[in-house]
């Protein structure tokens, strides 16, 4: 009998009697979402104006005061993370379609797009002249804003799946490789980089405040580094589920949502916890909480819109009909977030009261398929004369989810198969079962069958 430990997304290792499985080679893990009308994307208000996409392709403008939507721009596959950057009338943002975009914020006419490697999935950021992005091929890229031609690209070890931050001369993201890379804004030449213990998925732009950058990883971890060395200054230990998104800076706080459901305060000079909120259940938070008028804003998977006070205390929620993964925006007094119920809502920042609703193209929401592994194992099978049989192959583990309508709760089903080939005679092996992520996993050993309970 041999365990599993699991926390995160980590490797593991298993023994039988005869035979020995061993990961050895890195996994990507990427969470991918359907077609439809879902919005899981951070709006941008300018003015009276919000801007925003959905998985239905459109980017959107509306104007809150009317309730009246005034454009929509048609792109070729959805808009799920990338969500719109303004700068002197032009809105920026990115597709699944793998195009970065520019369109004129008062027409929603294009002004320039640009081919990307693959599909993009994260905010850009505009710093000085520049509009910097990144695509799920690995690269970050740095365009000029005006003309949409390229300076420069940065390659990484793994799909950036985190939007980029830049301060002075430093442009920073972080990617599925693990790293937080630090660049140089000018010329594309890496300063330094920083290896937490998975992959860094922040939906929102990096939070930087007086040279200091807080981010978190799928390690559990919230982290704060120097910008300019990067050097860790502290480590915050959350929960058991990954850990995505970007924390709120205000007043020396952190404001930081993660995967089993909890918003965490945090003390930003310290990395210490000063209290946690808990939603209504283990679901996905992993967006970027709003403080305004001394309360918390945020969206959960348990598809509410949550209003804490600024001492952890629930003030009010609201019911939408769909998982809540993007963060809000303040019009007028009023919280403007969209929901996988394919409306974008207008709330009342007192009551949660609804001010407006709006429907996107389509009321079908996006399915959320499950996330998936792919990575090289090594089997070792030890044969009655007591020889070794080494092999080392491309091997698929798929990670469904038992329900797509939550993809943050901790039970997968896990199939995965080998055949091993040699001049040996080697047995077919199989294993399936279910996996919780919180608990050892229990590997019951039969000559040729393998079941993980």
């Amino acid at each position: 009998m041999m365990d599993f430990s699991f926390e995160g997304f980590g490797d593991f290792e298993a023994k039988t009697e005869n035979i020995e499985i061993r990961k050895v080679g890195r996994f990507d893990r990427m969470w991918e979402v359907g077609s439809g009308g879902s919005i899981n994307n951070v709006p941008l208000v300018v003015g009276d104006i919000a801007y925003f996409g959905a998985m239905d392709g459109y980017l959107y403008a509306l104007d809150l005061d009317k309730k009246e939507e005034l454009w929509k721009f048609r792109c070729l596959d959805g808009i799920e993370e990338s969500s719109p950057q303004h700068s002197e009338g032009i809105i920026y943002f990115g597709s699944f379609d793998s195009y970065f975009y520019a369109v004129k914020a008062d027409s929603g006419e294009l002004v320039w797009k640009y081919k990307a490697q693959n599909m993009i999935d994260v905010a850009s950021f505009v710093h000085k002249d520049g509009v910097l992005f990144g695509d799920k091929d690995g690269y970050l890229y740095c365009l000029d804003k005006k003309s949409g031609e390229l300076r420069w690209t940065f390659k990484t070890g793994g799909p950036v799946i985190s939007a980029p931050s830049a301060v002075e001369n430093f442009a920073l993201t972080g990617s599925a490789d693990g790293y937080l890379y630090c660049i140089n804004f000018e010329t594309g030449s890496e300063i330094w980089r920083f290896k937490t213990g998975a992959e860094i998925h922040n939906d929102n732009n990096l939070t930087i405040v007086d040279g200091i950058v807080y981010f978190a990883s799928f390690d559990n971890f919230l982290y704060a580094l120097d910008v300019r060395s990067g050097s860790e200054i502290w480590k915050f230990k959350t929960g058991k589920y990954g850990n995505g998104g970007s924390p709120t800076y205000h007043e020396g706080r952190l404001y930081h949502g993660v995967r089993d459901g909890f918003v965490y305060c945090i003390d930003a000079s310290k990395g210490t916890e000063i209290w946690r909120f808990r939603t209504g259940s283990d679901d996905v938070l992993d967006t970027t909480p709003l403080v305004y008028n001394g309360n918390v804003y945020f969206g959960s998977g348990d598809t509410y819109i949550y209003c804490v006070s600024l001492s952890g205390e629930l003030v009010w929620k609201v019911k939408t009909d769909g998982i809540v993964c993007t963060s809000p925006k303040v019009w007028n007094g009023k919280i403007v977030i969209g929901s996988f119920d394919c409306h974008l809502y207008v709330l009342d920042w007192n009551t949660g009261d609804i001010y407006w609703r709006f429907s996107t193209s389509t009321l079908s929401q996006s399915p959320v398929p499950p996330p998936f592994e792919n990575f090289k194992v090594e089997i070792k099978k030890t044969t009655e004369f007591g020889e070794n049989i080494s092999d080392s192959d491309n091997y698929k583990n798929k990670i469904e989810n038992l329900n797509l309508g939550d993809y943050s709760k901790s039970e997968y089903s896990v199939k995965s198969e080998y055949v091993h080939k040699s001049e040996y005679t080697t047995e077919f092996v199989f294993f399936e079962g279910v996996m919780k992520s919180e608990q050892l996993w229990n590997l019951i050993s039969i000559p040729t069958l393998w079941i993980l309970k």
